[in-house]
């Protein structure tokens, strides 16, 4: 492995939420000031190269592995292919939890699945279920994701209130089925929740 490698994998697995130089630079045990150069120096080889469609974004103090914007009627496409608008299982748990929570960061989303979620993100966003409403305050300004119309249109929603009652589902579905534990988990968080809005 070399250091151009370990920065391409890192920017990778972030995904859209992005990362700051600072935390880049103590993953790759390197002073910010060698790490800069090197974002520089892999974002060329991206620009360089017309056979790579990747393009490294620097959005205030977050460095984003995306794709070059030529790419973008390519990629609505696919979004609107209908072979890829079956949701996978990963992709209805991510959107359940953020349905449920929003505004949701997708750290918080990931605390509660156990999983990494930022590939299911994307393809929510790309599918226009879900979108951006805004960022934290604080360190990292992490984006918080919600459902988006699409979504209140897809589902046959009137309003937020129309989503199923997570304690009734849980009724039905211990009925029927051996328990699920990425369901009791994410259970668990709503009625937290709910309860703290009640304090």
């Amino acid at each position: 492995m070399n250091k151009l490698s370990e920065l391409e994998a890192i920017l990778f697995v972030v995904g859209d939420e992005g990362i700051p130089l600072e935390e880049l630079s103590y993953l790759l045990e390197m002073t910010p000031a060698r790490v800069y150069p090197l974002i520089q120096e892999l974002n060329q080889s991206y620009t360089a190269d017309e056979t790579r469609g990747l393009q490294i974004l620097e959005v205030g103090n977050q460095f984003i592995l995306t794709t070059k914007k030529e790419f973008a009627p390519l990629l609505q496409r696919y979004a609107q292919s209908p072979m890829s608008n079956r949701l996978s299982k990963a992709a209805v748990e991510t959107l359940a939890i953020i349905a449920y929570k929003q505004p949701i960061t997708r750290i918080e989303v990931e605390s509660i699945r156990g999983v990494k979620s930022s590939g299911s993100i994307q393809r929510l966003t790309a599918l226009q279920l879900i979108k951006e409403q805004g960022r934290v305050d604080g360190p990292g300004r992490a984006i918080l994701y919600g459902t988006t119309d699409y979504f209140m249109d897809y589902f046959g929603l009137k309003s937020m209130d129309d989503l199923p009652d997570i304690k009734q589902m849980e009724d039905e579905l211990s009925d029927e089925m051996p328990k699920d534990l990425f369901f009791d988990r994410f259970k668990d968080e709503v009625m937290h929740s709910n309860n703290e809005g009640d304090e």
